[in-house]
C-alpha cells in the first residue's frame, strides 16, 4: 500500500471517530462516506430496483447500515463476501426520566448500556449526543423529524470522591452503577439563576433558537429532564424545548481521537471497539469498488454491515441476530431471481469476515494470555478460535483467510483466550448459525477495550483495510479452488 495512502486511512480513521460519538453519528458518517463515491440508498419499505455493476445501501433505524455492490457476472444464486461489524460502544444512556436533584446539584439519570469499564468514566469532561424526535409541522399538519445531536462543549462531570473520605480506595474501587455515575451537569443555584433570566428576559442568553428567545413551559417532559438540559438540546436543533418530543441520548467524552505516542504509533481514543473495523471494513468496500471496472469481471456481491447492539447481545430489530442480514441477502436475490431456492444456494456459497477489535498483550498483565496466544500491536489482524463456538472460525475459514494474507505480505496473527478464563463473542456465531454461512472472526489487536478511552496501533488500521480490501478483490477466485462437500 503506498505511503500517502496509508496516511490517508488513519487520518480518515481520526476524522471519522472523532465525527462518531454514537452509533446514529457512525451511520450518518457512514452514509456520508458511501454517497460521496456514489452509492445509492434503497428503502426496506420500499420495492428494490437492482442493477448488476451498480452499490447500494440502506439503513434501519439509523443505527445499522448494510452497503454492497453487486458485481456485473453476478447473477441469483452466487455468493455475498461480507463483513460484518457493529457500530455501538459500551456508554452511559440517558435513563427516560433523567431528572435527578441532590444537595444543590442537578444530576443526570443515566443506565449504563454493555460491559465497560465504568470506574474510566470519572473526572471526564463529557457531553451528549444521539438523536431527538423534533414535532414539525408539513402541509399544515403535524409531523415528526428524527435528528441527530450532539453538544460539543463539555456540560457535565462524573467526580470521584476524595481519597481523604475513602481512605482504602486504592485498595480495591467498586463502582456502584446506580448510585455512583450520575454526572453532574450544574448547580440548583445557578439552574435557577438561568431560568429567570431567561423568564424575564434582562438578559439575552445564548441558549435560544431561531433567534427567539426559550421560553420555559411546565410540561410533562419537563417533570421527567431539567430544563437546562431541553433548553442546551433545543438550541443544537434549531426548535424550541417543548418541540422535543423524545430522545435516544448518550453522555460522551469530549476529548477527541488522536494520533500519538512518543513514536506516533498509536491512536487514543474512544469507541475503537468497535468503530476502528467499521471504519477500516467501510472504506476497503468503497475503495474495492470505486470503479466500473473494479466490478466488471466480478461474480459476487460485496458487502459491509454495520450492526447495532452487538454489546447487549445483538437481540434487537437492527442487531445482529435480528433478520436484516437474511433479509437483504434474500432481496438481492430475488431481485434477480424468482427461485426461492436460490437463496439458500447464494448462502452456502458466501463468505463473512465477523470484525470486532482482539486483546492485545499487555505488558502489565502477562499472565492474562498464554505463552502461545498473544496478539501483538503491529502485529496485524487476529484470528480468534474457539472450541465451544464463542467464535465462529474453522479450519477452512482461518485458512482461506490467511491465505489472503499471505499473498499480499500482511501479518497475520492466532488468538485462543486461556482455558481457566471466560471467554467473550461477537456477531459472528450469532450470524453463522442464524443464517448458515461461513465464518471468520477476526480483529485488530487494542489495549484497553470498553474503556472510555482505549488504544491501538496506527500500522494495525493500515492492515486492517489492506486485508480488508484484498478480501474483497480475491475471495471468488481463491473459494473456486476450495473444495469440501463433496
Amino acid at each position: 500500500m503506498a505511503k500517502e495512502e496509508a496516511s490517508s486511512v488513519v487520518s480518515d480513521l481520526i476524522n471519522f471517530l472523532n465525527s462518531s460519538p454514537t452509533a446514529f453519528h457512525a451511520v450518518e458518517e457512514a452514509k456520508k462516506l458511501l454517497r460521496s463515491v456514489g452509492y445509492e440508498q434503497v428503502s426496506e419499505r420500499e420495492d428494490w430496483k437492482l442493477e448488476a455493476g451498480k452499490r447500494y445501501f440502506f439503513t434501519r433505524n439509523h443505527s445499522t447500515i448494510v452497503a454492497f455492490a453487486i458485481g456485473k457476472k453476478y447473477v441469483a444464486g452466487n455468493g455475498f463476501h461480507i463483513v460484518g461489524a457493529h457500530t455501538d460502544s459500551p456508554c452511559l444512556k440517558l435513563k427516560p426520566v433523567s431528572k435527578v436533584s441532590k444537595a444543590g446539584y442537578l444530576e443526570v439519570g443515566v443506565q449504563p448500556y454493555g460491559g465497560g469499564l465504568w470506574h474510566t468514566w470519572f473526572d471526564r469532561d463529557l457531553t451528549i449526543a444521539g438523536r431527538v424526535i423534533i414535532r414539525g409541522e408539513k402541509d399544515g399538519s403535524a409531523s415528526y423529524l428524527h435528528r441527530l445531536v450532539r453538544i460539543e462543549e463539555p456540560i457535565m462531570r462524573i467526580p470521584t470522591l476524595a481519597i481523604h473520605l475513602e481512605r482504602g480506595v486504592n485498595d480495591g474501587f467498586k463502582v456502584n452503577t446506580q448510585t455512583h455515575l450520575l454526572p453532574i451537569l450544574a448547580t440548583s443555584i445557578k439552574a435557577e439563576l438561568n431560568k429567570e433570566v431567561a423568564e424575564n428576559g434582562s438578559v439575552e442568553i445564548e441558549v435560544q433558537a431561531d433567534e427567539k428567545k426559550t421560553k420555559e413551559k411546565t410540561t410533562t417532559k419537563n417533570s421527567k429532564h431539567h430544563s437546562l438540559l431541553l433548553q442546551l438540546l433545543a438550541s443544537q436543533v434549531g426548535c424550541q424545548p417543548d418541540d422535543i418530543c423524545d430522545f435516544e441520548l448518550q453522555a460522551c467524552d469530549t476529548q477527541p481521537s488522536v494520533v500519538a505516542g512518543a513514536m506516533k504509533e498509536f491512536i487514543f481514543s474512544g469507541r475503537l471497539d468497535n468503530l476502528c473495523m467499521s471504519f477500516c471494513s467501510l472504506k476497503a468496500l468503497i475503495d474495492a469498488t470505486y470503479s466500473e471496472s473494479s466490478l466488471e469481471d466480478e461474480t459476487a456481491v460485496s458487502m459491509v454491515a454495520l450492526f447495532d447492539h452487538e454489546e447487549v447481545g445483538s437481540n434487537s430489530a437492527q442487531g445482529a441476530g435480528s433478520p436484516a442480514m437474511l433479509n437483504a441477502l434474500s432481496r438481492i436475490t430475488n431481485s434477480f431471481g424468482s427461485d426461492p431456492k436460490l437463496i439458500e444456494k447464494a448462502i452456502q456459497r458466501s463468505f463473512l469476515v465477523s470484525a470486532d477489535m482482539a486483546h492485545a498483550l499487555h505488558p502489565n498483565y502477562m499472565d492474562k494470555h498464554e505463552d502461545n496466544h498473544q496478539p501483538k500491536l503491529h502485529g496485524g489482524l487476529v484470528i480468534k478460535h474457539n472450541a465451544n463456538q464463542r467464535y465462529a472460525t474453522n479450519s477452512v475459514t482461518s485458512f482461506i483467510f490467511k491465505e489472503i494474507a499471505t499473498k499480499h505480505n500482511l501479518p497475520i496473527q492466532d488468538f485462543v483466550v486461556r482455558n481457566d478464563m471466560a471467554c467473550g463473542s461477537t456477531i459472528g456465531p450469532i450470524l453463522a448459525s442464524g443464517v448458515g454461512i461461513r465464518t471468520v472472526d477476526v480483529g485488530a489487536p487494542q489495549l484497553s477495550m470498553h474503556s472510555i478511552r482505549e488504544m491501538c496501533a496506527v500500522d494495525d488500521v493500515k492492515h486492517s483495510y489492506e486485508h480488508f480490501k484484498a478480501y474483497f478483490k480475491e475471495l471468488s477466485h481463491l473459494d473456486a479452488k476450495i473444495t469440501v462437500d463433496i
